[in-house]
């Protein structure tokens, strides 16, 4: 078992990870990580406390690059965060993968920015440089791409049209800009689909 442990260990280190032992280590502070041996770690990412690393997470940073979690952000089974000689910074209580994993990937030239309690669920993915905001939300498997989602509140937030802004549904979103309380739905190009305010799928009964 010890001899390969070792295996595994020199093979994560060739590959610019951390060792289980260096994992379970942080496992062992204010970092929550029901099966550290299934999560892998670059050495030098910045991991805040009460984040909660699901199995089969990779945080990688290389090349320079800078990766960032902040405290209370929930990673669930299968996200892969890659900061490859660029920056990827994501803020406090975001919640990522949920519901079928997600991929975020940062390249030179890049920098990507998830805001405070920002959601990204259903297996989409970020590339390029993007700016989620504060509460904004990617709801399915979207490829996002240089998109900017304004600030707002979190998807608990009472009022719909005060929430950040929301790609919902599945397809591609290039260069999409939208601002407080807007959304698109679309299956397919996001360039062509309507961009509403959140109220029109959530009404308040009288209105």
């Amino acid at each position: 078992m010890t001899e390969a442990l070792s295996k595994i260990d020199s093979m994560r280190r060739a590959m610019g990870f951390l060792s289980i032992e260096e994992t379970l280590i942080l496992a062992g502070g204010s970092i929550r990580m029901p099966d550290p041996a299934s999560v892998l770690i670059s050495p030098g990412v910045a991991l805040a406390e009460d984040v909660i690393l699901w199995p089969n997470v990779i945080l990688e940073a290389s090349n320079g690059g800078r990766l960032s979690i902040g405290a209370g952000t929930i990673l669930f089974p299968g996200v892969r965060i890659v900061a490859s000689g660029a920056d990827v910074m994501v803020g406090s209580g975001v919640e990522i993968g949920e519901e079928g994993g997600f991929t975020v990937k940062a390249e030179a030239g890049s920098r990507i920015e998830i805001g405070d309690e920002a959601r990204l669920l259903g297996g989409g993915s970020l590339s390029s440089s993007n700016r989620i905001g504060r509460g904004a939300q990617i709801l399915g498997p979207i490829r996002c791409q240089n998109c900017r989602l304004g600030d707002g509140g979190s998807h608990r937030h009472p009022e719909p049209d005060e929430r950040g802004a929301v790609l919902k549904g599945a397809g591609v979103a290039r260069g999409i800009e939208l601002d407080q309380g807007q959304v698109i739905q679309a299956f397919g190009l996001f360039a062509d689909g309507a961009v509403r305010f959140q109220s029109y799928f959530h009404p308040k009964a009288g209105r």
